[in-house]
């Protein structure tokens, strides 16, 4: 799997280009499914109008609304009561995953519950877009500091697809987000390493390699 692991979606024409080099064509080419999943278990997101926002590219951390040839929904609770062959295959034909911020155990909780975790292995030339904790939930640990909903187990790994680990929505200090103090003191309680990033930033990670892109900050943090 392809990964392109934002802050806040594709906002800027650096990170837009990522994505079409990731994808192999124009983005008006290009199939995508959108999962809002994350955005119901966060307390400031939803259930409600943000979802709906994210759904219909009515936001402006452009996912959905980048000019797709055409874009569907994957909830992800709904898939436990359908059997696979009502949704594995539609996910392995799309060129792109777009991936909702909101609390991102509960997203790791619903990828594996509804099957999609084990899908993933199977999706070599798939793009998966996060924003947020969408981009998170690829991570070993997110932290405490991240950590709003928790599953009835307890259990706060995540996915571990990628060996490092992110802090999203780096901000001066006194404007919203987290400011460098504040990321610098969740970094050291991760034992992997780290990047804090803008929004105007994402990481990039193809066949191994894994790349900055931004037109904004960001700051490695060694484990």
């Amino acid at each position: 799997m392809k990964l392109l692991l934002t802050s806040a979606g594709v906002r800027n024409a650096s990170i837009r280009q990522a994505l079409v080099e990731l994808l192999g064509k124009p983005i008006s080419d290009a199939n995508a499914l959108c999962i809002p999943t994350a955005m119901y278990g966060h307390p400031m997101v939803g259930p409600g109008i943000k979802p709906w926002q994210f759904i219909t590219g009515n936001t402006e951390n452009p996912m959905v609304g980048l000019g797709w040839k055409s874009v569907g929904i994957l909830e992800l609770t709904a898939l436990p009561s359908l059997g696979d062959e009502r949704w594995v295959a539609t996910v392995q034909e799309a060129d792109a995953l777009l991936v909702a911020g909101g609390d991102v155990l509960y997203l790791c909780h619903w990828m594996r519950e509804s099957g999609l975790a084990d899908v993933l292995p199977s999706l070599t030339e798939t793009v998966w877009v996060g924003s947020s904790a969408g981009s998170m939930v690829m991570t070993p640990e997110v932290g405490d500091d991240f950590i709003q909903w928790r599953p009835t187990d307890g259990d706060d790994r995540t996915l571990g697809v990628v060996d490092f680990s992110l802090c999203p929505h780096l901000a001066p200090d006194g404007m919203p987000g987290n400011s460098m103090a504040e990321a610098e003191a969740w970094a050291a309680t991760i034992s992997s390493p780290a990047y804090a990033m803008d929004d105007e930033t994402a990481i990039r990670v193809s066949d191994g390699t894994v790349e900055v892109v931004s037109e904004g900050q960001w700051r490695y943090f060694s484990a």
